[in-house]
């Protein structure tokens, strides 16, 4: 009976913590309305969003810090002393002066694992996601989605989207891989046509240089012929 209660309680504990966090955020509506309404930079944003917005998150740093306050009151001085009775009885001051050192570093770590649970597990965007969503689901009047009660179906249905997605992205991907490559072929047939050109042209430019060579000899041999110089 006392296993079936735990969980009960604690989910009463944390409704009741949830019922006096909304009680209070309504109850201070007056003079936080009027600190929005002064404030230049929430001018535009609405009422209602503001309201909701970090609202499971403060409900959720209340209830760590109900807990973390319960948990440290647990090892307090009396359950100490009698565990440590002999130490005690020694050097009492001395013994209360490591159990309130124990005492603060106790809730210094708790509070840095909570705070390393909160980071690490994104509770502040998560939660202020399910405040959107609770939000958003105040004001849509279609019914919700429910299983047909056949599971090929279902699936279907669900996984259907997601591979459209996927093949239109991919579809997407190959154009313009397609055209990154038909870029590339038409560079590469540039450059082969560069390359075809200036060999071209340095092959008319060794005709041509062979030629003047040759103009250049008949010419030489036309003015000095070799009997001349035959003695």
């Amino acid at each position: 009976m006392e296993e079936n209660s735990c969980p009960q309680q604690l989910s009463e504990k944390v409704e009741e913590d949830k019922n006096n966090f909304n009680e209070k955020e309504t109850n201070s509506g007056p003079e936080e309305t009027s600190s929005q309404v002064s404030n230049p930079e929430g001018a535009d944003k609405p009422a209602e969003e503001t309201r909701v917005q970090y609202n499971r998150l403060k409900l959720f740093d209340k209830v760590m810090q109900k807990s973390l306050k319960k948990f440290v009151e647990i090892a307090s001085d009396k359950g100490f002393a009698a565990m440590f009775r002999p130490l005690y009885k020694k050097n009492p001051q001395k013994m209360e002066t490591i159990h309130k050192k124990f005492a603060e570093e106790l809730q210094k770590t708790i509070q840095e694992d909570i705070s390393r649970l909160t980071e690490e597990g994104m509770l502040e965007f998560k939660l202020d996601e399910l405040d959107k969503l609770e939000d958003a689901a105040k004001n849509d009047l279609n019914p919700a989605w429910r299983p047909s009660g056949i599971p090929e179906q279902d699936f279907c249905s669900f996984l259907m989207p997601y591979y459209q997605k996927q093949e239109a992205f991919l579809r997407l991907e190959l154009k313009k891989i397609q055209a990154e490559n038909a870029a590339l072929a038409q560079r590469v047939q540039t450059g082969r046509e560069n390359i075809s050109q200036t060999e071209q042209r340095i092959s008319t430019a060794v005709d041509e240089w062979k030629a003047a060579v040759a103009e250049f000899e008949n010419l030489a041999s036309s003015l000095c012929p070799a009997d001349v110089f035959n003695v």
